[in-house]
């Protein structure tokens, strides 16, 4: 892709306000189909991009996951930065297969903490659990997003750039606390990283958790994302409601939410199969 369309792209997708994160896939998206024709997009058609589409799947094996970030590149880059809609109109999402996560037990999740080693990564991971938080989510936070008096965390341009408010227990509040004592980070990044002004990366703490995983023998696949996973499914059997679980965790969707009614102990428990209603005064009233 040519530095002028690349260049054209970036702007574009700052102006529509996307994460650097997401601008850097869409530009290597867009400079992997470029380099696969060897030619300007601008110059391709829809035929191009169903081949390369197809290319991918098919021959570089990629995922639904990694097929999906092709198509939306290439749509924004044909539908906003070139205005060439029509080459992409007829192009759809491949679905992805969402399993269900696994699901820490309360016991688990105090002797995973436990077995990691670094005080800097076991706040991180505690953090992350306790208050449902994206492991990008507590790298970023500041020193001024602890609001001890109201017994909450500002979470600052989570995903989609949104901000929001989280519950903070007095027992994260104390090893927040203990951290700070310990490490004196400073007044502004909570979790700094090698770099100055830079919070320390993700991969560093997921890096630190999977050790902790091999230390206590776990079979379960656990990444910093299950123990968000964790926390809602424990809210949930906890009682707490559907709809505060979503204003916690940032969810746009209610549905997104409901996918933990799927791995929540007591919503199963509490499920009367029908086949014990059969024959039942409560299974003539519910099953007629």
């Amino acid at each position: 892709m040519t530095q002028s369309l690349r260049a054209r792209m970036v702007a574009d997708l700052q102006l529509a306000n996307y994460s650097s994160g997401t601008i850097e896939q869409y530009v290597r998206c867009a400079d992997t189909f470029a380099a696969h024709y060897m030619r300007s997009p601008g110059e391709l058609g829809a035929t191009e991009v169903r081949c390369f589409l197809l290319y991918q799947q098919k021959i570089c094996d990629v995922g639904p996951a990694g097929l999906k970030m092709y198509v939306a590149a290439l749509k924004f880059l044909y539908e906003r930065t070139l205005a060439r809609r029509e080459v992409v109109a007829s192009v759809r999402y491949p679905r992805v297969p969402r399993p269900l996560p696994d699901v820490l037990s309360g016991s688990e999740v105090e002797q995973l903490l436990r077995a990691i080693m670094s005080t800097k990564h076991r706040t991180i991971l505690s953090v992350a659990y306790g208050a449902g938080l994206r492991i990008s989510e507590a790298c970023r936070l500041s020193c001024q997003d602890i609001d001890s008096e109201r017994m909450a965390l500002h979470v600052r341009m989570g995903k989609g750039r949104k901000d929001r408010y989280v519950m903070l227990g007095a027992r994260l509040l104390l090893l927040l606390r203990e951290y700070w004592l310990m490490a004196r980070p400073g007044r502004d990044l909570l979790f700094p990283g090698r770099r100055p002004g830079e919070p320390i990366s993700s991969d560093a703490t997921r890096v630190a958790l999977r050790r902790a995983v091999q230390v206590c023998g776990l079979s379960k696949r656990i990444t910093p994302h299950a123990l968000r996973h964790s926390f809602a499914t424990h809210l949930l059997e906890s009682g707490t409601d559907l709809r505060t679980i979503q204003v916690v965790l940032g969810h746009s969707s209610i549905r997104t939410t409901a996918r933990h009614t799927h791995i929540s102990k007591r919503h199963i428990e509490g499920t009367v199969s029908p086949i014990d209603l059969i024959g039942t005064e409560a299974g003539k009233q519910a099953l007629g």
